[in-house]
């Protein structure tokens, strides 16, 4: 039994808010990821370097839904550690 009520309202924030960030972020970057430039198909085939063990390197460019999404991870484990040390939350 919990003494305090905003503790679960904390934790089910802490939770749900990320998740939810994350699904419409990816839902977003899939929704939009048909959109291509007149040259990205010429991109995406041509190879600009080869490497051992036939592994090939093309000039395509980095999905954007994927940056964000990496840069969305850091940015929430910095905040979730800024909000621990200013809540005083023991772990």
């Amino acid at each position: 039994m919990r003494l305090f009520t905003l503790l679960n309202f904390q934790h089910l924030m802490a939770a749900l808010f990320p998740t939810l960030l994350f699904m419409v972020v990816f839902g977003v970057g899939l929704a939009f990821m048909h959109l291509k430039s007149k040259d990205s198909e010429a991109r995406n085939t041509s190879i600009t370097g080869r490497f051992a063990d036939d592994l090939s390197e093309r000039n395509a460019p980095y999905p954007l839904i994927m940056a964000l999404i990496i840069g969305g991870t850091f940015l929430w484990g910095f905040f979730y550690i800024l909000m621990h040390g200013l809540l005083g939350v023991k772990i």
